[in-house]
């Protein structure tokens, strides 16, 4: 296994914690200029109308991708940074 791989191990499960609550709180902050409400709605939620549960689904998708693929690409960045080659 190469050393940058390695290395961005540890790095890359940091990573993804920290992705998934800067994610989070850009869905709820997100959902709260949609819609004007404080919680999104639960799949499960059934006083939520169809449109209301796919439309929070789609955005808190989007918006967790992003944000992943921001945090993974600059992780990853920084490992070649600090051991000379990209860690895949």
């Amino acid at each position: 296994m190469k050393k940058s791989k390695i290395a961005y191990r540890p790095v890359g499960l940091v990573l993804g914690a920290v992705s998934g609550m800067i994610a989070g709180a850009a869905f709820k902050q997100t959902w709260k200029l949609i819609e004007g409400e404080g919680d999104a709605p639960d799949a499960l939620d059934e006083d939520r109308p169809w449109r209301q549960i796919l439309l929070a689904a789609a955005v808190q998708g989007a918006i967790f991708a992003v944000v992943k693929a921001t945090v993974e690409r600059s992780g990853a960045q920084a490992t070649r940074r600090v051991t000379g080659t990209w860690p895949a």
